[in-house]
């Protein structure tokens, strides 16, 4: 069985949607210039007019719906911020009691009056608010001043806090919902979207959302009570000539409403530019060395300043929408300020108002254009949050190609056999239809067996193991396990049954203990150890600084390719999965870590059911059976030595590889 394990590099299909992964020639240009190598993430949302108001209503309800748990934090900051409300109201109503009496020494002796009760004949005034002890008007000013600013300092903190302890708590839990709704997606998902556009959402758009429900959110509800109170006492204060403020309604919502949605639209295409950015950096930085090789960096830096233009032209384009807003309101304030100076006159002249009493108006009027003028940029804000989480919402509401059943049942420990019956695999290609990929595959793997699987390039070798997990659905036919089809039973059981060892080995950037105990933490170290060193690996993890504390680096590319092989090795040993998928699993190594692998890999496949991805067909010859894909079917099944015996496919294969051996060792000059 030594050699039983040698395999190299393939390139065959790593599953469905492989050849889909690579862009169209016609999207790259090899050019020195800023080409972009991908199109916008999602075209379809950078459009405008694709937004409509009952969906982001809808989006908006289901963003504040994470607010639930957090309900007396928003219970209380809502009270809290009301408070704070009435208290900026109460301190501007005090310029009239100041004008009138506190700098009129000489004006007569009578209470001082605040507030008009409409519909009455009587007031509020402040006498009621101060304690009575106080009777010199200047203290009893100074005093409500004081007390007032004081309170409302106090009131202001607390609602802050609270408020964004609740945006903060929403937007925790909706990371955590999309981190688990990505991470639980098929192996097609992946395939489907690039690793740029998907840390951008987890990032980028959730970094938007936050600031609107965190930040945002807390000034927001300060200025909405604001907004109530100071309107309220406008009113009272001011009575008929209040209603001239209402003419400037129609104009405020209306050109509120349209650099909404255009600020909307902008931030989308924005968030849309910087996935490709994180796209191109993700490439460069895990594939530095072939950018390196080929002397590839001025192009890439050409094509990295070619995104950043592009985002940042779309950035300004948001700017300036959101921009509009400001100026726009301030027009809108000081035409109503000059309007109702011309008509206050009168009002003093006719003696339906004291200087002061309209100066105390006419600081409410400009308090109440505060508010309305923030209110266009929180609209700006959320319009850019509800951009954002569309986005989000579309990965978490994604339907997944590889579904739990509800009711699905455990399965039992593998005992009997493996089937595929009549098992098919298709894809949707770029939107050209469905490409096929297996069809027609009947085949039945006894516990113990090992089974090789060969093939050319793009036969199917890769998808037809990764049905057996799950990582894709079948399109047709079934997949039985122990007589149990993979579909009926939870993920969880049926991938507890099955390790895996490939190509491209997957470590973390943690300990070489926790690399080797992933998935099991709480495990003993002497069982790691023991794993270890079933793996081969024992030996040069003790040379490492620390041991089996040793941080392996990302991707573990401290380690050699050999080292970090045994040490996935290790950890499928210590998984001590029945169901074993190796799938060219010393393809990219050199003879010497290789043979060590080889050695490494006879301890793991003893006393179970082994599948054998391989391309050297000389590494198969002692497999129990081989089965040779071809063009997506079962074109032979049996030993070596049958297979042989036949003039198909396994057999031009072997002699292929046999011929190019004997070449390669040739002398030079034969």
């Amino acid at each position: 069985m030594a050699g039983l394990w040698q395999q190299t590099g393939s390139n065959g299909s790593k599953g469905p949607g492989a050849a889909s992964c690579k862009p169209p020639a016609t999207r790259v240009k090899f050019q020195f210039a800023p080409t972009p190598r991908y199109p916008d993430a999602h075209p379809a949302l950078s459009e405008p007019g694709t937004y409509f108001p009952g969906r982001c209503m809808r989006q908006l309800i289901r963003l504040l719906r994470y607010a639930a748990p957090y309900w007396w934090q928003v219970l209380s900051s809502v009270v809290l911020m009301a408070a704070v409300g009435f208290l900026d109201a109460f301190r501007l109503l005090l310029i009239g009691p100041i004008l009138d009496r506190v700098l009129n020494p000489g004006a007569p002796q009578h209470e001082m009056k605040l507030l008009p009760i409409p519909g009455t004949q009587h007031s509020i005034h402040l006498e009621q608010f101060v304690p009575s002890s106080f009777q010199n008007p200047w203290a009893m000013v100074a005093f409500a001043l004081v007390a007032s600013t004081l309170i409302k300092g106090i009131f202001d903190y607390a609602g802050t806090y609270l408020v964004s302890y609740a945006g903060f708590g929403m937007i925790t839990d909706l990371r955590d919902d999309m981190y688990n709704a990505i991470l639980r997606r098929s192996a097609a998902f992946f395939q489907k979207h690039t690793t740029g556009t998907l840390l951008s959402t987890l990032i980028n758009d959730l970094e938007r959302v936050q600031f609107s429900l965190s930040s945002v959110l807390g000034e927001f509800l300060q200025q909405v009570f604001t907004l109530l109170f100071t309107t309220a006492a406008v009113v009272m204060l001011g009575g008929k000539l209040a209603w001239v403020l209402v003419l400037f309604l129609p104009a405020i919502v209306f050109s509120s409403t349209k650099i909404g949605r255009r600020v909307r639209n902008t931030t989308r295409r924005g968030q849309d530019k910087l996935a490709e950015i994180q796209n191109i950096l993700h490439e460069t930085i895990t594939g530095n060395r072939i950018v390196k090789a080929f002397g590839m960096e001025s192009w890439e830096v050409a094509r990295f300043r070619g995104a950043a233009r592009r985002l940042l032209r779309a950035n300004l384009r948001s700017v300036a929408a959101a921009a509009v807003s400001s100026p726009l309101m301030d027009t809108f304030g000081a035409v109503a300020i000059a309007l109702l100076l011309l008509l206050g006159r009168n009002e003093i002249r006719h003696g339906a108002f004291t200087p002061g009493t309209y100066l105390a108006f006419i600081a409410l009027v400009f308090k109440l254009y505060d508010p309305i003028r923030k209110f266009a940029l929180f609209n700006n804000s959320f319009q850019q949050a509800v951009g954002a989480s569309s986005e989000i919402f579309k990965f978490t509401d994604t339907e997944d190609d590889v579904r739990e059943k509800p009711g699905a049942k455990p399965l039992p420990a593998f005992s009997k056999s493996i089937v595929f019956d009549n098992a098919g695999f298709s894809y949707e290609r770029n939107g050209d239809g469905a490409r096929d990929i297996l069809h027609d595959i009947n085949l039945q793997v006894k516990a113990g067996e090992v089974l090789a699987i060969v093939g050319s390039s793009g036969a199917g070798k890769s998808t037809l193991v990764h049905l057996i997990p799950r990582f894709f659905d079948l399109t047709a036919g079934r997949l039985l396990v122990d007589g149990h089809d993979i579909r009926d039973v939870t993920l969880a059981s049926l991938r507890a049954q099955i390790g895996i060892v490939t190509q491209e080995t997957v470590l973390f950037n943690d300990t070489v203990r926790n690399n080797i105990a992933y998935g099991q933490p709480h495990v003993s170290q002497k069982n790691v150890e023991a794993a270890a060193r079933a793996a081969l690996a024992h030996d040069f993890i003790m040379e490492m600084p620390d041991g089996y504390d040793t941080i392996i680096g990302e991707r573990g590319l401290r380690l050699s390719g050999g080292e970090r092989q045994r040490i996935a090795i290790a950890r499928a040993i210590l998984k001590n999965a029945p169901i074993l998928i190796l799938d060219e699993a010393t393809s990219a190594l050199d003879s010497e870590s290789e043979a060590l692998v080889q050695s490494a890999l006879q301890n793991l496949v003893v006393g179970r059911t082994v599948f054998v991805i391989a391309h050297r067909l000389s590494t198969v010859r002692r497999a129990d059976r081989i089965v040779v894909l071809e063009n997506g079917m079962i074109s032979d099944v049996g030993a070596h030595e049958d297979l042989m015996k036949k003039l198909g496919t396994y057999r031009r294969l072997y002699d292929l590889q046999f011929l190019e051996v004997e070449s390669r060792s040739a002398p030079v000059g034969d």
